[in-house]
């Protein structure tokens, strides 16, 4: 089968495209048809090492997917040949990656495309809106008539952060370019902040008198000391990017109003969260609630290139690999 694969971590141009052995499933997995996988920032971490997990090689990179079953092990009874399916969690602590013809995805890391579903759409969103509802809901608690503030809501996590926390009944304060002001508030944005402006943590404050429930900031800058000023009492501030920062963590801001901070990596996750985040993400997406605002489809021999420009450029675009038509 064809695959995009390393024998050795580094940078993009040790990614490999050409022949592999196919996949051999075990008694509680799925062999899968793959027709797309997603590129992620992730993905670029995995491969040149910055993010430990073990992997053997040849590994095939990759996370998402969206395909075909081509079998189901006798202990994977849910899934049968030509269901349509979908994966966000491969690629990592000894799983092989999607970006091949076949995967072998484990039995409860695998979920039905739902009816109504666009498949192309599905994996574009599979890790963001992941990555968003579990940054929400299992470790922000948001409950309905709260007020969030993402920070980065442009953006690829930032944008479904914005479009499940509106669908959930809370009020959101959205920090982006004033460029993408427009797009942000037809996610559901309450109130938009230049990310530019010499006091957003003014006007996040402005805009949430009585401060904001939750925090998020998928920009990776990491400003707890503002964040933390904007939060209301109880209010929870989630740290979910930003490898390399040591921002300032103020003690007495968190104890005396019960604040907290939560670290977040969705590698993290157990399997029942990630189902939980896929029942969520499929509804949503069926409905037609939720869409990624532009795709770039890339041969699969491209995916070297797709992670060169994952790291060089600021790509707008979501990069999908085609493995089969």
């Amino acid at each position: 089968m064809r695959a995009a694969y390393i024998t050795e971590l580094g940078a993009p141009d040790v990614i490999r495209h050409g022949p592999l052995p196919p996949p051999r499933p075990g008694p509680y997995d799925v062999l899968v048809d793959v027709e797309f996988s997603a590129v992620n920032p992730v993905d670029t971490f995995v491969r040149s090492g910055a993010y430990r997990t073990p992997l053997r090689f040849p590994f095939v990179i990759g996370r998402d997917l969206v395909g075909t079953v081509a079998a189901a092990g006798p202990g994977a009874p849910g899934f049968h040949a030509g269901d349509r399916v979908w994966c966000n969690s491969l690629g990592h602590a000894g799983r092989q990656g999607a970006a091949a013809e076949q995967a072998v995805v484990p039995a409860d890391r695998l979920y039905h495309l739902p009816d109504g579903a666009d498949p192309l759409d599905t994996v574009a969103l599979a890790h963001a809106a992941a990555t968003a509802h579990l940054a929400l809901f299992s470790h922000g608690r948001l409950r309905a008539g709260e007020t969030v503030a993402v920070l980065g809501a442009a953006g690829q996590v930032g944008s479904m952060l914005v479009a499940m926390a509106a669908q959930a009944g809370a009020r959101v304060v959205a920090v982006c370019s004033a460029d993408d002001a427009s797009y942000v508030r037809s996610l559901g944005a309450d109130h938009v902040v230049d990310y530019r402006s010499p006091d957003v943590v003014g006007q996040i404050r402005t805009a949430a008198p009585g401060g904001v429930s939750l925090h998020i900031d998928t920009s990776g800058r990491n400003d707890l000391e503002g964040g933390l000023d904007v939060l209301a009492d109880r209010g929870r501030l989630v740290v979910m990017s930003g490898l390399r920062t040591c921002p300032v963590l103020p003690a007495a801001a968190l104890y005396t109003r019960d604040r907290s901070v939560h670290g977040f990596a969705i590698s993290n996750a157990d399997t029942t969260q990630l189902a939980d985040a896929a029942h969520h993400i499929g509804t949503l997406i069926a409905a037609g609630h939720l869409r990624p605002r532009a795709v770039e489809v890339l041969p699969l021999s491209a995916a070297a290139e797709a992670h060169r420009r994952m790291e060089e450029e600021k790509v707008r675009t979501k990069l999908v690999l085609r493995v089969t038509s």
